[in-house]
């Protein structure tokens, strides 16, 4: 090979899959266009409610909970902030940001609540999660079980699927960060679509086409199955729990784990057998050494450090208080952050350090977090101005809806239909929740259905977000593998989005009663 010429590239190389060697797909011209009016028209609309060019507003004028003044404030400041998160004209933490310092100089709200915000319980437990979810990465341990499960399935190809969707269920409970479960299993499942004979491009096939959109489905939906699951999550019981519904990590967990396994395994059978099913030729390993490979990296490891027990421990007893708060009485918040405590320890009176990272070790996205703190910021402005409920009740007054009978099952199915089909036109989780969730909580308590029992299922629909690349972060790095085309993924999500409609529905209806929850439709 002479001097100038490039190595040629090694499939079963797992360095090959790291995060930046893949680049972000740019904005096409219709968003970049929107990038750039995002933020005048933002300005225009929150002048155009601010200073009334909208006339009158008759259910803000007839309230009497707070100044109508505040509810034309609210609306403006409502429409220009999501304009600004859907366009992305300026960084998404940047609008929260403002969007707090604008309810203040409005004054909708008080300086001291607005700021109070920041030190919300869902936000102690957002940045705790972050720091257990670093243990984990930090001392090798997630990496560890990633490699042993894999390796443990010895090319049985059925168990290798299962083996990912088990993985990204397992670390959900602690790694909130979809991209950050991407970048830990992607380098894994690209070295074994590659072992099938998928290596991208000219070289795709069905097992490379499931093995990538089962994992970036099994990703999302694990953040489904867990309270802590995305920021999203956290900001939807925030918003149930400011309405008087609490809602525990065990409720959510009991609730919609299940549903999740479920969605998986429906997923993996679906896709496999049907969608885009796989031959027996396919099923035949095409490169040899490829287990071999990933023994090497597993071996590389070394034994089992102090380090990664010490976080195993932690992990399971977090996971296990958790899972049992209503009956310790213990809130996950407080667990979270005593778990943060614990994996930061040093070493104290010549005693053996009881932690395992360092504060500079722990990987908290500082920018997602004011993003939460600006949306929990909006939540409350809304819930004390009720903006969306006046509108809610206008609408449903004018409605013949029978609250007891099909009514219910009726609004139920729509709005699932449009959080599920919101997920093909806005990257932000958050931003959705921050529109839908209002309005369903509000319906709820427009016909006084448990609150619980009616919005929790609704949840499992925020982070159904993987039919389209651009749909979130983690399908856009999913999309740069090349192992399939957007067609394929438009017809593997909109099946799988369309099943999981249906089976929420029931699950609802028939299941969640028998786990003491108030949900039925009908």
């Amino acid at each position: 090979m002479s001097a100038n010429s490039k190595p040629s590239f090694d499939p079963l190389d797992m360095r090959n899959y790291s995060l930046e060697k893949f680049r972000d797909i740019k904005a096409g011209a219709l968003m970049q266009n929107l990038k750039l009016i995002g933020v005048p028209l933002a300005i225009l609309s929150f002048l155009f409610f601010e200073l009334q060019w909208c006339g009158t507003i008759d259910v803000f004028e007839a309230q009497t909970k707070v100044p109508a003044a505040h509810c034309y404030s609210a609306m403006g400041i409502f429409v220009a902030s999501l304009i600004l998160w859907l366009t992305e004209a300026i960084p998404n933490y940047l609008t929260s940001l403002i969007v707090v310092v604008v309810v203040i100089i409005t004054g909708v709200m008080k300086m001291r609540p607005a700021f109070a915000m920041l030190g919300e319980p869902v936000m102690i437990l957002n940045i705790a999660s972050f720091i257990l979810a670093s243990a984990l990465v930090t001392t090798g341990l997630a990496k560890r079980i990633s490699l042993m499960l894999v390796l443990k399935t010895k090319n049985h190809l059925t168990m290798l699927f299962l083996c990912f969707v088990a993985l990204n269920l397992i670390f959900g409970a602690f790694i909130s960060a979809t991209s950050a479960k991407t970048a830990l299993l992607l380098p894994l499942f690209m070295v074994i679509s590659a072992i099938y004979g998928a290596t991208g491009g000219a070289q795709r096939n069905n097992v490379g086409r499931n093995m990538v959109l089962l994992n970036l489905l099994a990703n999302n939906v694990s953040a489904s199955a867990f309270l802590t699951g995305s920021a999203a999550n956290l900001l939807a019981a925030a918003m149930l729990e400011k309405a008087g519904a609490l809602v525990t990590y065990q409720d959510w967990f009991i609730a919609l784990f299940p549903l999740a396994v479920i969605q998986c395994l429906v997923a993996w059978w679906t896709g496999t057998r049907f969608i885009f099913r796989i031959t027996d030729e396919e099923k035949t390993p095409k490169l040899e050494g490829g287990m071999d490979r990933l023994r090497s990296e597993y071996n590389a490891l070394g034994k089992v450090k102090i380090s990664e027990i010490k976080a195993g421990v932690v992990f399971i007893l977090v996971l296990l208080l958790w899972s049992t708060g209503k009956w310790t009485g213990l809130r996950a918040e407080v667990v979270a952050l005593a778990g943060a405590c614990i994996v930061l320890m040093p070493s104290f009176s010549r005693l053996p350090a009881m932690g395992v990272m360092k504060w500079n070790d722990a990987d908290i996205p500082w920018h997602m977090l004011m993003f939460s703190f600006g949306a929990y910021v909006l939540g409350g402005m809304m819930d004390q101005t009720d903006i969306v409920g006046l509108y809610v009740h206008k609408a449903f007054d004018h409605w013949n809806i029978d609250p007891q009978g099909t009514g219910k099952l009726l609004v139920f199915a729509v709005l699932s239909a449009v959080f599920a089909l919101t997920t093909l036109i806005s990257e932000s989780k958050t931003a959705r929740t921050i529109i839908l969730f209002p309005i369903i909580i509000a319906i709820a308590q427009r016909y006084n259905w448990d609150l619980v029992g009616f919005c929790l299922p609704m949840a499992f629909m925020i982070n159904q977000v993987y039919v389209l690349y651009f749909n979130s972060k983690p399908a856009n790095i999913s999309y740069l593998t090349d192992q399939y085309s957007t067609g394929d993924s438009f017809k593997y999500g909109m099946i799988q989005l369309i099943l999981i409609w249906i089976l929420l529905i029931l699950w609802t209806h028939y299941i969640m009663p028998l786990m003491g929850f108030n949900s039925y439709l009908w």
